[in-house]
């Protein structure tokens, strides 16, 4: 879920194109799970299967939604996590319990003839056969990723710093509180999405957050942004009781330090919110990393998600020609700037 930034955080919304040429680090199992949830039938929320029964939502939008950003010239690395910090083992424990009580409401709300599409959602489980999948796909794809020690949202935001990426590409705000100079958010979600419960829809666009930028603007340094992340709540501990983003700002600014800060405040988790901040100042990050976009692989791409998972023939053929037009036309502005050099 991540720290909820929205509401202080300045940003400002762009065209999907005005991120050509751009590289983006994406947290995938940020976007793993929104395609999970996302991709399902609107009244019984299945997600969708091949005929031996294996989930395949997640591949569905990995091939069509990453095909559409390459073919407007961006240049995706998906991020993986590695194994999160022992002080988040609760929340993990804590999430894996509301996706069985979700489940549980699912599978009664089919039954009654409900729409069960909200519970089906909240039920979504990325298993490691999933992930492996995924990273088969991208291979396929000739789409570079990386694997974390840790935090998928750390490493995002490592090689942001290190400007071997443009930008963070995830719907939470934890990458800002692991320092990533950009955020780019919606990349999942651009376009025309229906609002929930209602028959209305609205138009959905990238959204960017520049931190020093926005750092200025809220009148808090780095220290103190992750000081408000502990107050609203985090992956790692659920904050303090009736602080919001306002409030937590509010806070900072008047008490300046954390220490401070928990002299005024009643923090109920068991985890040290000092561990919590000295984490996001300095999570394991991998310094050794591959980003290279290569050639699709056709024949794979076929196999795998055609033979494999019964996606259609002539759908996973045009996503073949997008990628190969992406992949050429990134050759020739790569060869053009090293002969402008």
């Amino acid at each position: 879920m991540g720290v909820n930034l929205k509401g202080i955080m300045p940003s400002r919304e762009i065209e999907l194109t005005d991120l050509t040429g751009k590289k983006v680090a994406i947290d995938a199992y940020n976007i793993l799970y929104q395609f999970l949830s996302i991709i399902r039938d609107r009244v019984t929320g299945e997600p969708l299967k091949d005929r031996q029964g294996n989930i395949t939502s997640h591949l569905s939008g990995v091939l069509y939604r990453t095909s559409s950003l390459m073919e407007v010239g961006i240049k995706p690395t998906y991020v993986f996590d590695g194994e999160p910090p022992e002080f988040k083992i609760k929340t993990v424990e804590a999430r894996k319990e509301m996706r069985e009580e979700a489940k549980r409401k699912w599978e009664e709300a089919v039954k009654r003839g409900e729409e069960a599409k909200k519970y089906a959602q909240a039920a979504a489980k990325l298993t490691g056969e999933m992930i492996e999948d995924a990273k088969k796909l991208l291979d396929a794809m000739g789409v570079p990723w990386a694997q974390a020690p840790s935090e998928g949202e750390a490493q995002c935001a490592h090689m942001c710093k290190e400007k071997a990426v443009d930008y963070c590409g995830s719907q939470d705000y934890d990458s800002l509180l692991f320092s990533s100079p950009k955020l780019v958010r919606n990349l999942s979600i651009t376009g025309k999405r229906k609002v929930p419960n209602k028959e209305v829809y609205v138009e959905i666009k990238p959204e960017v957050i520049e931190l020093e930028k926005a750092l200025k603007d809220i009148g808090v340094n780095q220290k103190q942004l992750i000081i408000i992340g502990l107050l609203i709540g985090t992956d790692y501990a659920p904050g303090v009781k009736g602080i919001g983003p306002k409030t937590a700002l509010k806070l900072v600014k008047e008490h300046k330090t954390l220490k401070k800060i928990l002299e005024k405040v009643e923090w109920q988790s068991e985890v040290d919110p000092e561990e919590i901040y000295n984490f996001f100042l300095k999570p394991p990050v991998a310094d050794k990393y591959k980003i290279e976009w290569k050639q699709p692989d056709a024949d794979k791409l076929i196999e795998f998600m055609v033979e494999e998972h019964d996606f259609s023939k002539e759908r996973v053929e045009k996503v073949i020609e997008k990628l190969q037009a992406a992949f050429t036309a990134g050759r020739q502005v790569s060869l053009k700037g090293f002969l402008e050099k």
